[in-house]
Order: structure tokens, then sequence, then C-alpha cells
């Protein structure tokens, strides 16, 4: 018979055979097992399954030539020893208890898989089937019939399944463990069975991605680059195998997909650990690859994760180092970065921000706080600029560089930008009418990229002019330099459109950009608003005035007042941002800057507070602001 057969022969079928005679088989002598008639005698003897009976003590009665044959062993030389021994039915608990059930008749079938050691010193794997023999009940001598066992030779079968295993939790490019594979390791590792005998109780995994790969496969095809991938996982492999720790091995090295790969390291003893083998691995990868003809060469970004294995989960774990490689990525890739628990905080901030922006928008959940913008000659109030804040249910009020960002990159600036120039419009018309006799105020507003892009921004504000009833001069645009600098196309376009329906549009933040200033006279600007970072060094120079031991540097106002004077050429008014000393304000005066912004003049503040300032004037007198006025 095959050795990989399962003996498909039920005892309920052999149980008469070997239970109706008391002589014809030749049990053991005290023996209480009974067999049957010559024919289902001869029928036991010459089966190919191999078998043996066992009686109610555990004991074998008899064993048939196939198990002889399977053992390795006179079947004669069987009878009398304990079956359990014979099959290693007692080397575990569970199967051990399940045995004693069957013998006892409190359990009706066991069967199982046992490695089993031959005379001769070999190995098989075979499945072992313990059933109750059927009582005819013709003995009338109360005896237990015992048990039938059967045993099948299973080792072609075994190994099969274990090729096709190997076959299923493999990459077939690099030979490697594959993904499956690595989080079946991963799980056994992290349950706290594996460390109860003196290990470290930690784990460790350097997840690494190859920069650029794709180019590799785009320039060279795919079957140059799964030759890359396989001397890769080569390197990796010495690598891993170099690093070996005494207590646990090798680290683990898997192929996840595509250009990923990931080592794990169990029972790790620290940091320090994963940063060498991160480390190493970098280096490992540094030295070109010479594939037949050509020698390419390849960087890898890595990310590092070591923590105590109790509370971690296989898929916190990776999102854990799926975030550190990202920052790898993103910190300027061929190299490693370990896992940073405030940073992934601050991420995680970051994405619950971003999943709750558009909701917020349609809950009210946003306001505008009002900048004075003040002429720096009479210290009158031109105008104001709008400035958005986020009053959050869990993370209180939120300036705009916490979310600008976040609206910009999923979209939601275009709904959220629209609610802005609606409500600030709004609010200059209010002021307007409520303060007939003073000369109206202009109200800015900061314009994203890619509200210019994704948006008929031109529509919006002719549209929102026309309901508010403001004059169109009333209302400023603020682009960043970086945007509007080097404009052509469709934001050119928008930009001229705006600015023939009597919008202004001013540059922000001017002088850190691409300061393209050829550039500038062809772009329909009306304003420039200077960075505070020009400003700020003009405190410098104050306090060194003051005796303080400073060295005064007069670059940056020597800059300034190049821009200013440029700008006037040009036709531009000039806004100097971040004004927050009566000196600075002096200094940017005598320049010739047209308007200030600051702390000097007023924060950021409520409507009602711009309302107040305005009526500070009296009839036919200028809304003035002296320094702090406006300061809550």
């Amino acid at each position: 018979m095959n050795g990989t057969s399962e003996g498909p022969a039920p005892a309920a079928d052999l149980g008469p055979a070997v239970t109706e005679s008391d002589d014809d088989l030749a049990p053991r002598t005290g023996s209480t097992g009974r067999t049957g008639p010559p024919a289902y005698r001869s029928v036991f003897a010459t089966a190919p399954l191999a078998m043996a009976v066992v009686d109610a003590e555990g004991l074998v009665v008899s064993a048939n030539d196939s198990l002889g044959t399977l053992l390795g062993t006179d079947p004669a030389a069987l009878a009398g020893g304990v079956a359990a021994d014979l099959v290693d039915l007692a080397s575990d608990a569970g199967t051990w208890h399940a045995y004693r059930e069957v013998l006892r008749g409190h359990r009706s079938r066991l069967r199982c898989t046992r490695r089993l050691k031959r005379a001769d010193g070999h190995s098989l794997w075979a499945q072992v089937t313990v059933e109750p023999l059927a009582d005819t009940g013709d003995s009338g001598d109360g005896v237990a019939p015992g048990l039938l066992l059967s045993v099948a030779d299973v080792s072609a079968r075994r190994e099969l399944q274990a090729r096709l295993r190997h076959l299923q939790m493999h990459d077939p490019v690099t030979r490697l463990p594959n993904r499956a594979l690595f989080f079946e390791r991963l799980t056994a590792a992290l349950e706290a069975e594996s460390y109860e005998h003196g290990g470290t109780g930690r784990i460790g995994v350097c997840y690494l991605d190859l920069d650029g790969f794709k180019a590799v496969n785009d320039t060279h095809g795919h079957r140059v680059g799964d030759r890359l991938l396989a001397a890769v996982a080569e390197r990796l492999t010495r690598c891993a195998e170099e690093a070996a720790h005494a207590r646990s091995g090798a680290p683990l090295v898997a192929r996840l997909g595509g250009d990923e790969f990931a080592l794990l390291v169990e029972d790790s003893t620290g940091t320090d650990q994963l940063a060498d083998l991160a480390g190493a691995v970098l280096a490992a990868l540094q030295p070109p690859f010479e594939l037949s003809d050509r020698r390419l060469s390849v960087t890898a970004s890595v990310g590092v994760v070591e923590r105590h294995t109790a509370g971690t989960t296989p898929t916190a774990l990776m999102q854990a180092a799926d975030t550190t490689l990202y920052w790898a990525k993103a910190d300027g890739r061929a190299r490693w970065t370990l896992f940073d628990p405030e940073r992934n905080a601050n991420r995680m901030t970051r994405q619950a921000l971003a999943a709750t922006l558009r909701p917020a928008i349609e809950r009210g959940e946003f306001a505008l706080e009002y900048q004075p913008l003040v002429g720096m000659e009479d210290g009158r109030v031109r105008g104001v600029e709008a400035l958005i804040r986020w009053n959050h249910p869990q993370f209180g009020v939120l300036a705009p560089n916490r979310f600008i960002a976040l609206a910009e990159e999923d979209g939601s600036i275009v709904p959220l930008g629209r609610w802005i120039l609606r409500t600030a419009c709004h609010q200059a018309r209010r002021w307007q009418l409520a303060h007939p006799d003073e000369p109206p105020i202009f109200v800015s507003v900061n314009v994203a990229v890619r509200q210019v892009w994704d948006s008929d921004l031109v529509a919006d504000v002719a549209r929102t002019l026309e309901e508010t009833g403001l004059a169109p001069h009333l209302l400023q645009l603020e682009l960043t330099e970086s945007a509007v600098m080097g404009s052509a196309g469709r934001p050119l376009q928008v930009l001229k459109a705006l600015s023939d329906m009597g919008v202004h549009i001013a540059i922000d933040d001017f002088g850190t950009g691409y300061s393209n200033l050829a550039y500038l006279s062809r772009l329909p600007v009306s304003v420039l608003k200077l960075d505070g970072a020009f400003v700020r060094g003009f405190q410098y120079a104050a306090v060194s005035d003051a005796g303080s031991g400073e060295v005064a540097n007069p670059a940056d106002e020597v800059i300034v007042e190049a821009m200013v004077q440029l700008a006037h050429r040009l036709g531009l008014t000039v806004t100097a941002e971040c004004v927050e000393t009566s000196d600075q304000a002096t200094r940017l005066r005598r320049i010739g800057c047209d308007t200030g912004q600051g702390w000097l003049y007023s924060r950021p503040v409520a409507p009602d507070r711009i309302s107040a300032l305005l009526g500070h004037a009296g009839p036919g007198g200028p809304a003035g602001v002296q320094a702090g006025v406006g300061n809550p």
C-alpha cells in the first residue's frame, strides 16, 4: 500500500473480525483479547494498513505484518508492549488525555499525526488512529473488546505539504520569506509564551524601502529589476547573519512586497541593537551591484522600531514601522530613522485634524480675527487682514499654521476659502455701514494656490462682492511670493481678471521666495508685503544703539529701503509685517514704507474690537491707532 494512505478501512468493519475467537490471532499469554474466525484473521494479518489490537489496559495484543514492516521490526515482538509508547501518544498532555478517554470508552476516536522512529533509526511521519473495537456481544464473558490501533505512513504527503507551504510562504524572486510568513513569525514572537524562558520581552523591526527602484524597472525592465531585488536580498541575508545575536539567532529577513523588505529581531536588547543593524544594512547596500553587463547603485530608507512586546500587536508595530519609514523618506532618503512617539503623536493629531476639516466647515467651527494695517505717516487704520481661527472641540483654538497646509492637501481649502472670503467681505461691509463718516477700510484675504487651480476664483469673488455690496477696491487678495512669481497660464489669467475687476493683489512674505524682480513688473500686483524677517533685523540695530553690545547690521535696512524704492518706481505700495517696536516703525517711516502691520499696533482681534477702534475717531477726524491701542 502507498505510504501516503490514511487507512480508510473503518474500525467498525474490522471489529467483529478480531473479536470472535480466542486462539486464531495468538494473543499474548493471559490476554483478554478475542479474535475472529480464520477468514477475518487472514484479512487482519495481510491487510496493507498497519494495525494492532490493543486491550483495555493499553497493551498490544497482536500486530499485523504491515505494522512490523512500517516500524522495521518483527510484529510478534510488538505483542505485550505499551501501545502508547509504540506510537508516541504520551509526548504531549492533550493527546495522552484523549487516548485515555478512548481507552475508557468515553471518546469514540483519536486521530493524530506523529513522527515515529523505525528500528533502523530512520524517521517517518504517521497518522495514528485509535478506535474502540465493536462488541458483538457473543462472548458472554463481560470482557471489554479493546481498541484497534491503525498507523498510516504520511511522510510523502507531509513532505509535499511542506514543499507547498514553502512555496506559499516564500517570495519566488528573492526566495526570502514573504509577507504571510513574516506576520506569522511576528505574531508568534509577540505571544507572551515566547519570552517566558529568559528572554528580554522586546522586539524590533527594520522596515526598509529601496530608493528610486521604480526608475530601475522603468529604465532597464522588470527582469533586471527582479535580479536587483534578488541581489539585495542576498546582501540583507548576509547582513542579518553577521548581526546574529547569541540569544535569538539571526534576524528574519523577508520581502514584504515590491521593493519593501523587513528584518525582524526577536528578543532584541534595545534600540542600539536595531540602530546598529539599520546602519549595517545601509552600508551593505552602498557598493554598486554588478548585474551581468550592468552596474547599478541603489540606496534604501529604513524605519526602525524597537519596543516591549507587552501591549504590542503586529498591526501597531508595523504601522509604527511604516510611519518611521515615511519619515526616513521625507528626511532625505538613504538613511535610517528611529520611531519617535512625540513625532508620531503630532502625526496622529495632524490626521485627526485632516479627517475633521470638512465637517468643521459645515459645523461652523471656524471664526475670523482681524489685524489692522496702519498708515505709517498718520497712524490711521487703512485696512485689516482677515486671519482664520479654528475653534476645535478637542484641541482648542488653532492658528492657521496648524491646518491650512492640511486643507490645501485634501482640497478643503476651496470651500474654506469661499467661507473666509464671504465672511470677511460681509464684515467689511458692516463696518462701512456702521461708520459712514469714516473712509471705508479694505479687507485683505489670503488665497491659496489651490484655490486658483481648483475653483473659479474670479466667479467666487464677483458673486461675493455682489452679495455683500462691497466695492471691489475694498478687497485685497494676498498670495505668497512663491505662488505668484513665475505664474503663467490659468493663474496669471485669474490674477489679471481680478485686477481688471478692481480687486487689489498683494504679494505676501515678499523677499523670502523667488524675488524675480524682472517678472514683478509684468504681474497685476499693487501691493508688496515685506516679510517680517527684514523688519525684525531693525530691532537688533536698535538694541545695539541702546548700548547692549550687539553689533548693528544695517544690511536689512538697506535691503528694505531698496525694495521700497523699487516698489514705488513700479507704482506699488509697501506694507511691512511684524512691526513690534516704535523704533522699527520710525525707521520704516523714514525709509518710505506705506503701511505697517504688527503687535505694535494690535494683535489679531475680534470684529467688535475693530469697530471700537474705528469709533475712536470723532466726526471728520481720522481713525488712528496709537501703539498698543488694539492689543487685547
